[in-house]
């Protein structure tokens, strides 16, 4: 069995998950993780499979038959992940740059950024434009954490950062 990392774009319509699920099982594989995401019209998704070599190819042909799909794909390798894992949210009034600001002071850090969702909305009481970022940080260790929310709330003063 080999994993592989892939990526699919198609125009949105009821039932592409069981259809990407069916293809996946009738093919031996093992759907391992994945981000699935409605954005604009568009359904998006990142899947984390294991697939037996001998049918990768097969699949592979399966899946381009759905009609205005776009797919890409990478072979990978199961790493150790580190020992560390903390969730956060964060909320600021939007404006250019933000995820720019966030994954640098991350990085920075020497942190890795296992998963970021992030959202646009309007405050219900004031319409003012809000960002919204729900985010998970590997870290080296447990006392990176308090220097991590140091670093995020440099970023200004209408941060609000919560550890969930």
């Amino acid at each position: 069995m080999l994993r592989y990392l892939v990526t699919l774009q198609v125009p949105d319509k009821n039932g592409l998950v069981e259809q990407i699920a069916h293809a996946v099982s009738r093919h031996g594989g093992n759907w391992l993780d994945s981000e699935l995401r409605h954005i604009d019209g568009i359904f998006a998704a990142i899947l984390l499979l294991e697939v037996p070599a001998s049918n990768w190819d097969t699949l592979v042909e399966n899946l381009e038959c759905i009609e205005g799909l776009s797919l890409t794909y990478a072979k990978t390798s199961k790493e150790q992940s580190l020992p560390t894992h903390k969730s956060y949210s964060l909320v600021a009034y939007d404006r250019p740059g933000l995820v720019h600001d966030i994954s640098n002071k991350i990085s920075s850090m020497g942190m890795n950024i296992e998963h970021l969702s992030t959202r646009y909305e309007s405050a219900g009481h004031t319409g003012v434009a809000l960002f919204r970022a729900n985010f998970d940080v590997a870290m080296k260790n447990d006392e990176q954490e308090d220097q991590l929310c140091d670093a995020l709330y440099t970023i200004g003063d209408d941060v609000v950062l919560d550890k969930v």
